[in-house]
This record gives structure tokens, C-alpha cells and sequence, in this order.
């Protein structure tokens, strides 16, 4: 009876949960930091962990004032080009038998008696994502500046008998986490500067407004990438169906330079979830969670198969994955001998 207590309890209490758990992985980025700031100038915890928050937030600052200026004016454009664009793509599909049927289909989800809660949830989804940001940029730096206060609090709720088990499973988990942010990150920043770069080239409006985009939504695996692309090429059908053309084969080339050549370099030292893993856990915490939980999902599936593997198929089963042997030197001649 507990115990389905207290999973009513985070049930009801699950958009805690998720603010929570979303300090937790903004938390794991600072104490990276932090652990070499450590290192390298001999901090205790709670000051590595507020000077990473410092370092963090004038980087964003430097980072504003230098483009800020004009990422806020492609913004902008952005939301003024946007209906532009999709009475253009309206009229290029009204030109094609396929495309009225599609269209029709959009226009009868999308009816005009649930535009406006439609619009109405869009904007109530929108500030409450920017104050669960707030919240959590708050809770990470708690956690970061007293790590091990948290977690010696977390473990005493563990039965004593199982405490050792916990403690391997936590560090397992946050190796795991880390590594995962490591290896999203670098796909982020990749995929971001080179959007910028092509759109650039290709002459295509807005191009450093959607390369930020498109790094900030890869954080999510699969959907983030598609809806970034989807967005561009609406954009590029103001220039054009070609030059629409143009930008979806340049999304769909970094697309595999990604696949293909930065991620079995970054699996070398990351954590990357199967991809059937990645799809199920984006829709399962989706479904549990809302939005927020489209974001977090992958971060939890990679938390979450840690703990069950260590707690149920290590400890329960007792299936661990064999030791690798270590390589035999080959024998000298009097040995054989």
C-alpha cells in the first residue's frame, strides 16, 4: 500500500518531478564545470559550483551582446515571414491534386472552432516552459553547489542493507548522464554552427536565427531535427520551391554527416541510447509528461536503464556482462617448452 501511494503521490506531483529531474541534468552540465575549476584552482564544491553558474551565465551574456542584436531582428522576421511562407506553400499545393487532399486534411484537424484554444494552449505551453526554465536554472545551481548533501540525503532514505547497491547505481547513472550531454552537446553545437554556415550560402533568409533553432531543438533526438528542417524549408519556399529544395537536401546532408561520421567518434567516450530506445522514450515521457517530457525523455531513458540494469538485472537476475579477459602475451620459446 505504500508503495502505490507513493507512486500516486509523483503521479500527481509529476510536473515536479520533471522540473526536478530537469535541474538535475542542468546541474550535471555546471558540476562538469565545476569539477575542473576544482581541479585547477583548489575550490571547495559550493564555490566551483556558483563560479560555473557565474562562467555560464557571462558566456550567455557575451554571447547576446555580440549577436543579440541580430538574432533579435531575424526573430523578428521570423515571425512576420512565417504566414508569408505558408500562404506561399497554401498556393504551391493547391497547384498539385496531392496536394489539395493534404491540405484539406490540415484544414479539417486544424478547424476554425479549435483555432483559438489552439492558440490559447500554444501561449499558456509557452510561458510556463519559460518559468519552468527559470525553476530549474535555479534548482541546477542548488544542486551544484552542494552535490554531496543532496545525494548523502537521498541515499538515507534507502534501507541500509541496500545502500551500497544505491551508491552504485547513482554513480553509474550520473557517469551515464554525463556522458549522454557530452555526446548531445557536441551534436547541438555541430549541427547549429553548420545549419547557420549552409543556409548562409545557400542565401537563405533567417540563417542565424535557424541555426540557433535547430541547435537548441537536436537536444531532442529525431523530432527536434525534423521540425527544425520542416521550419527552414517553409522559410525558403518565400525564395522559391527550389530554393525550399535546396535547403531540405541540406538539412538531409548534415543530417548523415552527423549520423554517419561525428556520432561513431563521439560513441567512443559518449552514451547513446539504441534508437528504438530514443523514439519510444521522446513518445512514452511525452505522453506522461507533456512537452516538458518530450524534452527530458532521452536524458530519463538513459537514467532509467541504468537503474534497472543495476538494480534488477545485476542484482535481481544476476546477468552481468562478463569481464573482458585480458589478452594472453604469447609464450616464449622456453615456456613452450
Amino acid at each position: 500500500m505504500a508503495v502505490v501511494l507513493l507512486l500516486a503521490l509523483l503521479w500527481l506531483l509529476r510536473d515536479v518531478v520533471v522540473l526536478v529531474f530537469g535541474g538535475i541534468v542542468l546541474a550535471a552540465v555546471l558540476r562538469g564545470i565545476a569539477r575542473r575549476l576544482e581541479r585547477r584552482f583548489r575550490l571547495s564544491p559550493q564555490r566551483s559550483g556558483l563560479l560555473a553558474a557565474l562562467l555560464v551565465l557571462a558566456l550567455l551574456a557575451a554571447v547576446f551582446a555580440i549577436a543579440g542584436g541580430a538574432l533579435a531582428d531575424q526573430l523578428s522576421r521570423l515571425r512576420q515571414e512565417l504566414p508569408q511562407a505558408l500562404t506561399l506553400l497554401d498556393r504551391w499545393l493547391s497547384s498539385h491534386a496531392l496536394g489539395q487532399q493534404l491540405i484539406e486534411v490540415v484544414r479539417s484537424a486544424m478547424s476554425s472552432d479549435s483555432t483559438g484554444t489552439w492558440l490559447a494552449t500554444a501561449t499558456t505551453t509557452t510561458l510556463g516552459a519559460v518559468g519552468s526554465v527559470v525553476l530549474m536554472a535555479i534548482v541546477s545551481v542548488y544542486f551544484a553547489t552542494d552535490v554531496q548533501g543532496y545525494r548523502r540525503g537521498a541515499l538515507r532514505l534507502v534501507p541500509p542493507a541496500c545502500r551500497q547497491r544505491a551508491v552504485r547505481a547513482l554513480d553509474a547513472s550520473g557517469q551515464a548522464l554525463g556522458c549522454w550531454l557530452l555526446g548531445q552537446g557536441l551534436s547541438m553545437l555541430f549541427l547549429g554552427v553548420t545549419t547557420a554556415v549552409g543556409l548562409a550560402l545557400l542565401g537563405a533568409p533567417l540563417a542565424l536565427a535557424l541555426g540557433l533553432i535547430t541547435g537548441l531543438l537536436t537536444f531532442v533526438p529525431f523530432f527536434g531535427a525534423i521540425v527544425a528542417g520542416v521550419l527552414s524549408v517553409l522559410l525558403a519556399f518565400i525564395e522559391g520551391p527550389r530554393a525550399a529544395l535546396h535547403v531540405a537536401l541540406l538539412f538531409f546532408a548534415l543530417q548523415q554527416v552527423e549520423e554517419y561520421l561525428l556520432q561513431p567518434f563521439v560513441q567512443r567516450w559518449a552514451v547513446r541510447l539504441p534508437p528504438v530506445l530514443t523514439l519510444l522514450s521522446t513518445l512514452i515521457f511525452g505522453v506522461l509528461f507533456g512537452p516538458v517530457g518530450v524534452v527530458f525523455g532521452t536524458p530519463m531513458m538513459v537514467v532509467a536503464r541504468v537503474f534497472v540494469t543495476k538494480l534488477y538485472v545485476e542484482d535481481v537476475l544476476g546477468d552481468r556482462e562478463p569481464q573482458a579477459e585480458p589478452q594472453r602475451q604469447p609464450a616464449a620459446e622456453g615456456e613452450r617448452a
